[in-house]
């Protein structure tokens, strides 16, 4: 509790922050005058850092819960294929031109992660088996991104392959709070579904037989970890894009911090993944740059040598 209390006032003061920061830094006795200023904290950064929390309180999650639920710890969202299910049905909305209304890109968004999580149910099947799940995600992830490819390969018009590839790279440039109600629903709803899961995530960690044995339905933990994840994932790629490394490293920098439960990791994981995405996105309006770095980039960039370094880690432990 005491850690959850920190991290959110942590979490409080870099929304504040977000707030302040910019090209322009806008002082705290302005954000409330009428003006212009008032109006780019209120209307541009303000939704923009809400979104920013959502994102990072949804990727930090499923994250911790991929984790705990596949006993690995290099487990990630995207792992599942259904970020990717997202991105391709915000790629069609783009490629057919139905992003031209602004409500519609999201809209396609949760409904592609709504057909990546029923294709990979369908494709796990009933069994609750994670190898046949982890082997179903990866091939979903393959079969998408191909897709995706594709689209951006057959793009109508060179705008519309840059609009493509320029979303995919994942920001939180002029979001807005349509955007940001239109996320809440889902993402409460999948961290609400993960959280249902935690009790039978703690007692896989005793391997399969025994969480049987102590009454956990594998296939019904396996339809909470598809729901909860790709309510999170999707209402994520929905907001932002993909927006990856997130839900790798954020857990790893709790862990310490927690006991050895996947249920202790939850919250945690979930209030740091916030902190991090917006201190990042601050992090990308501050730099001295002609255009603003995409955020994608930017958790790229700090997620691959945190991914290199784990690795390490790992092989010097097991040799």
């Amino acid at each position: 509790m005491k850690l959850n209390l920190t991290l959110l006032t942590s979490l409080c003061t870099a929304l504040l922050l977000s707030l302040l920061a910019g090209r322009h830094w806008i002082a705290f006795d302005h954000w409330f005058t009428g003006d212009l200023q008032s109006l780019i904290v209120m209307e541009l950064r303000g939704p923009r850092a809400c979104a920013g929390a959502l994102v990072g309180l949804c990727l930090g999650m499923s994250g911790a819960a991929m984790q705990g639920y596949l006993r690995n710890p290099l487990a990630d969202p995207g792992l599942f294929g259904v970020s990717s299910s997202a991105a391709l049905g915000a790629v069609i909305s783009l490629f057919f031109g139905y992003a031209v209304q602004a409500s519609l890109l999201p809209l396609f968004a949760l409904a592609g992660a709504a057909a990546g999580m029923a294709a990979l149910a369908l494709l796990a099947g009933r069994s609750g088996s994670l190898i046949l799940f982890t082997l179903a995600g990866v091939i979903l992830a393959s079969l998408t991104g191909s897709f995706t490819s594709l689209l951006i390969s057959l793009a109508p018009t060179p705008f519309a392959s840059s609009e493509i590839v320029t979303w995919l790279m994942g920001a939180l440039v002029d979001r807005s709070w349509d955007d940001v109600r239109l996320a809440v629903l889902p993402a409460l709803l999948g961290m609400a579904t993960l959280l249902r899961a935690a009790p039978a995530l703690d007692a896989l960690t005793l391997g399969e037989p025994a969480a049987q044995s102590l009454g956990v339905d594998m296939a019904r933990l396996q339809w909470l970890i598809v729901l909860g994840v790709g309510l999170t994932v999707g209402a994520s790629v929905a907001l932002a894009g993909i927006i990856g490394f997130v839900g790798l490293m954020v857990p790893h920098m709790v862990r310490p911090l927690v006991d050895d439960r996947p249920s202790a990791l939850l919250i945690p994981s979930a209030l740091a993944g916030a902190i991090l995405v917006v201190l990042a996105d601050s992090l990308v309006r501050l730099l001295p740059s002609v255009s603003e770095l995409r955020l994608g980039i930017a958790m790229s960039s700090l997620g691959a040598p945190f991914f290199f370094a784990l690795l390490f880690r790992m092989r010097r432990e097991l040799a």
